[in-house]
């Protein structure tokens, strides 16, 4: 069970940690050292671990978001005191997906590949220290009022560290959300045990092209799909990709009808 102890203060680095910077052209005025905590040692370790031993490769395709952004202006409007987010439906989207092509939604073990019955989707979240995963159960069964009140206390709860480790610690597919903060796409790095994740940035209004040579601005997002290569194989993680963009830019059916 991980702990969360917050050390912010800054140390003074003993002789033997001075004399190993200032062999790297680092003089002792220069910098300060800010202790790790707990949180920061495990993801360190768990990323470190991540991006050396397993075998990733990532998929990118272009979203366009315009249906997708009505449909949840109409939902919130329809439902009384809604505030269903874009991240919310993106988890839905892509639990829906996982449903279609389930064997994205595997880990890599010793003894096998395990095929995960459920979607339950990680959720990155900024903590102070680091970065944790709550993680929204049985995705694929939900509504999105209830994903959104689960996101919304998950991420409460995450950030003054009162999470249980049942509620981050299992999940199947992880979804990064760094739209907010301005950045148009990028990849993450895997969360094992799972098979893949998603990252997500802001979308863009770009120029695209229908049948007819006459262009039309639209809302475009680029997801990056970073997948496991021993769980998940390019056709298999593209048919998942595939499916994600369809029902984003499909949404009426399970947005408005579901």
């Amino acid at each position: 069970m991980i702990t969360h102890q917050e050390i912010a203060k800054t140390i003074d680095p003993s002789d033997a940690i001075v004399a190993e910077l200032e062999a790297l052209g680092l003089p002792q005025a220069s910098y300060s050292i800010q202790a790790l905590d707990v949180t920061r040692k495990t993801v360190a370790r768990r990323l470190t671990e991540s991006f050396r031993d397993v075998p990733h490769f990532a998929l990118q395709c272009k979203v366009e978001m315009d249906a997708l952004l009505a449909c949840r202006k109409r939902f919130n409007v329809d439902q009384t005191n809604a505030s269903v987010t874009i991240n919310d439906l993106i988890i839905k989207a892509c639990a829906l997906a996982i449903k279609r092509f389930p064997a994205v939604n595997s880990s890599f073990t010793q003894h096998g590949i395990l095929r995960h019955h459920n979607a339950d989707i990680a959720v990155a979240v900024a903590i102070e220290g680091g970065l944790i995963t709550p993680i929204v159960r049985h995705a694929e069964t939900k509504s999105l009022t209830e994903i959104s009140a689960e996101v919304k206390d998950l991420a409460a709860r995450a950030k003054r560290k009162r999470l249980q480790p049942h509620e981050y610690f299992g999940g199947t597919f992880s979804v990064s959300n760094l739209g907010m903060f301005g950045v148009s796409s990028f990849g993450s790095i895997l969360n094992p045990p799972q098979g893949c994740i998603l990252s997500i940035g802001a979308p863009e209004k770009q120029y695209v092209f229908d049948d007819g040579d006459e262009p039309r601005i639209a809302q475009v997002l680029t997801p990056t799909l970073t997948c496991d290569h021993r769980v998940v194989d390019g056709a298999t993680g593209a048919q998942w990709l595939q499916e994600f963009k369809t029902l984003v830019e499909k949404p009426e059916d399970w947005v408005l009808g579901g």
